[in-house]
Formats: structure tokens, sequence, C-alpha cells
């Protein structure tokens, strides 16, 4: 554990330090300008206050060298920067900014023919490149976290090292597991998170560094501080957040033998086989990034502008990955699955029956839930893969054999209304399958797991925005009134 820092004298203090009130503000501004001048150091040079671990001192050292060649791009492209790259409509105004291109995230991007790619990797070229675990077929999530970082695939060697880094910071504060144990057990597992996420704030390194001045051009390597603590952090706490809501409040010891994924899943306490492990690594894996428009990366990274360190940030971020327009989409599709499979009432599921409940659906005014995407136009890959482990490990659950008859009764059933720009099965729709198979059969807690691998997204946006040096960001609004006006001058 690091020493806790003595408190500087006055002769060793920043000058800011020694003001008061107002002025002590306006001084600790004026360093973080000067700072942002033409004769900052070069990205990376700043020291840090403790010697970092090898791995983390190469994990910064790939991302300013990677950070070195984008900052000069985004030099370069600034250059052109009244270059127009779309056209704006009424209809992205009012309906959600979708498709509005107003964003830079560097960590993945979203097609939709081939869905998420991180760092230019599908899903399916990702999975199969990242180490996995000792007999494994599931890459890593720590890995992907790597690969979001730096871009680059992480040796065996650096992964293990990487995960050993991940344990030493796994440390939750006695503060942060004190208020935990203040809330009512029955309040939202969410709300649970998303409080312990800002009870973790008062030890953000990003935070105190500010407070003292810190340079501009250190801004990334200490929001990753606060990412790589978060992020060693965030399974712990969700564990012991499963286990005081839904259980006796005994939380399984924790295991650095294991890998993180593996770790918290044994922490949950619900199967101690190695293929939940390996279900578990999957799903962190496969949720950990979706780019940066989504509600609770967008949120993040909009909180982030104003200088908010990584906690302020993924607190704000899981309070828009609670509603149920997104992270919580996974809690209702399996509520409906166990729903149609109680009208079978243990008959087998065919695919008339599928069709004909879910015309009835439809005509009733209700959607399906699982089945669309706001911006895929093809399966989600995230789906297909979770299908795939499930065809090897769990073909013979009778939850998968519903999931199986809605994958080929749905989508032809959808694209006959002609009203669907997108009939397939979304992720949603076969990882509740998946937990609940492996006893994990608490559907409000599954945005929590959610949660739990989009932090490890939402961390390498955020650092990633200090490091471009990416501004607060601040929209333009319109009423419906200034619309209607540039509608008409069309």
């Amino acid at each position: 554990a690091e020493r806790p820092a003595r408190p500087l004298s006055p002769r060793r203090r920043p000058a800011a330090a020694l003001l008061p009130g107002a002025m002590q503000r306006v001084a600790v501004l004026s360093q973080h300008v000067v700072a942002g001048g033409p004769a900052r150091p070069p990205l990376g040079a700043a020291a840090t206050s403790a010697a970092a671990s090898p791995i983390v001192a190469k994990l910064k050292g790939k991302i300013a060298a990677l950070a070195k060649d984008r900052v000069a791009l985004k030099a370069e492209l600034l250059k052109a920067g009244d270059t127009k790259i779309q056209d704006l409509t009424v209809e992205m105004c009012i309906n959600g900014a979708r498709s509005i291109k107003a964003m830079v995230t560097e960590t993945s991007d979203l097609d939709a023919a081939k869905g998420i790619a991180y760092r230019g990797l599908s899903l399916f070229e990702a999975n199969q490149k990242l180490p996995k675990a000792p007999g494994g077929e599931s890459g890593l999530p720590e890995a992907a976290f790597w690969l979001l970082l730096t871009g680059e695939i992480p040796s065996a060697e650096e992964t293990a090292a990487f995960t050993a880094e991940l344990h030493a910071r796994s440390a939750v504060p006695a503060n942060v597991l004190t208020t935990l144990a203040t809330l009512p057990k029955d309040t939202h597992p969410m709300t649970q998170l998303s409080m312990c996420m800002l009870a973790m704030q008062k030890d953000s390194k990003f935070s105190a560094k500010y407070q003292e001045g810190m340079m501009k051009n250190a801004y990334w390597e200490w929001a990753l501080e606060d990412a790589l603590d978060l992020i060693a952090r965030i399974p712990v706490v969700a564990a012991h957040i499963y286990r005081r809501t839904f259980k006796d409040g005994s939380t399984p010891a924790y295991d650095s033998k294991l890998d993180w994924a593996g770790n918290y899943a044994q922490m949950l306490g619900v199967n101690d086989s190695e293929a939940f492990k390996e279900c578990t690594r999957l799903y962190l894996m496969l949720h950990a990034d979706h780019e940066g428009g989504n509600v609770s990366a967008h949120t993040s990274h909009l909180v982030g502008s104003a200088l908010s360190d990584p906690y302020y940030s993924w607190a704000a971020g899981l309070c828009g990955l609670a509603g149920p327009l997104h992270g919580l989409a996974n809690q209702e599709c399996l509520a409906w699955l166990l729903e149609v499979q109680k009208e079978l009432g243990g008959k087998a599921p065919t695919k008339e029956f599928i069709v004909d409940y879910v015309e009835k659906t439809m005509k009733a005014g209700k959607v399906i839930p699982g089945f669309g995407h706001a911006v895929l136009r093809q399966p989600d890959p995230r789906y297909m893969l979770e299908r795939e482990f499930a065809l090897k490990h769990t073909k013979d659950d009778p939850l998968f054999h519903l999931v199986d008859c809605c994958y080929q009764a749905i989508p032809p059933t959808l694209e006959k209304t002609g009203k669907v720009k997108n009939p397939y099965p979304n992720v949603d729709a076969h990882s509740g399958q998946l937990m609940h198979y492996y006893n994990l059969k608490e559907d409000n807690y599954y945005t929590v797991v959610f949660a739990v691998s989009r932090a490890m997204g939402v961390m390498a946006q955020i650092v990633w925005a200090r490091a471009l040096g990416l501004p607060i960001e601040r929209p333009k609004s319109v009423d419906l009134d200034t619309l209607k006006k540039l509608a008409a001058k069309k």
C-alpha cells in the first residue's frame, strides 16, 4: 500500500496553496492555462508522484507514443477545421441526434453492417486474438481493456502482469463499504453502484493533482491512474452489492490467483464451475465498449469534458446505463422470455407458437424486447458469439431452446411488417439466458454486470479524451420554432 503523502510545508507548497479563497482558485486555474501554452513539454513527459510498476510504465509508454501521433493528426485536421463533413436535418435534431457525427472516440467504432470493432478489430477477431485463461476460449476482458487503451493486443506476459496490477489495486476503501452498508437493501443495485463510485471519488488522484495545479499534458496520466483503480475495484464492489442485496451478505474471499473476470465470477458465489467463469469472461469482453454515442459513454464523456474525474464521470454514466432503453434492456428481455416460457406451459417452443405470440404482442402495441438496434442493420456480433457459447455449453437448457426458436422465428415476422429497419436480435436477447442458466437469476442485478464490463470502454475513452486535449462539450440547442424557420428556408 502507498504511504500517505505528508502535508507540504509552506515553503514546499505550490504558490496557489498560499492564497486565500477566490484568489487561490484563480491561481490554480491560471496554472492550467499556462500549462496549456505553446511551450508545454512533450506529451508524457510529466512526472508521476511515485514510480509506476513496470507494467504501468509500459502501458503509459504505449499510450504516450500513440497519443503523440494522434495529437499531431488532430492538429493537422484543425487546419481544415471549416471542412463540412455532413448535412444536418430536422429529424436528426428532434430524434435523439441520431447519426450526427459530432464526437471523437478513438477506442471503438460501430458499423451498421459489421457491428462494433475494438481498435479496428471485429469482436470475432478480438475474441480470437486476445489472450485466454488457461484452457479457456474466451478473450480476457482485461486484455481487451489493454487493447482499447493502446491499440495493441497484449502478449500473454503483458496480460498476466496487467491482471496482477489490477489485483494489486483492488482493495476497496473502507468508506465505500461503509456507505454501501447504510443503504436499504431494496435500493436498486444500480443506485448502490453509482453511489459507491461517488464514495470512491474522495481518493481520486486526478482530482488531487488538478487541485495542485498539474500541467495539461499530465491530465491523461492521472485519469489513467483513476481508471486503473476504478476497474480494479468495481467488480469487488459489484460482488458485495449482489451478496448483500440477494444473499446473506457474506461475500466469497477475493482470489488473486484468478484473472479479473474469473475472480468476479467466483465472488458472486452462484456457480463455481469453470464454464461460468468462461461465460463471465466472454460477457465482460463483449460489452466492454460500444463507441462514444451511447447514453452511458456519452454521459461520461460529457461530464469528463468538464474535467470532472473518472469517478464522477462513471457515476453519472451509470445513471444513464440504468435506463430501460439502455442497460436495463437485458433485464427486460429475460422477463419477456420467462413470460413466454410460462405461456408455453412446459411445452417445447415452436416457430408457429412464437410467430403467433409475437404478432399478438405487436397488435397490442408492444415491442419485442431484444430485437432491433439503433445502429446495427445485421445480427449483433455479440449475440452471435454468445450463441456460439450457448450451443457448446447450454444446448440442453429449455430457456436456450426458446431463445433459439425466437432467433429463427422473430426476424422474418418483424421483417414482414415493413416497419422495422433491423429485425435481428441484439445481445440483450441472449445474455439473460446465459446468466439464468448459471444460477444468476436475479435480473434486477443484470445491469450491474453490464456496468462492470462497460466501465473498461468508458475509462479508456476518458483517458484518450484527456490525452487528445478534447475541450468541454457544449452543443447548441434550438427550439422547435427555430427548426421550423430553418426548414422553411430550404
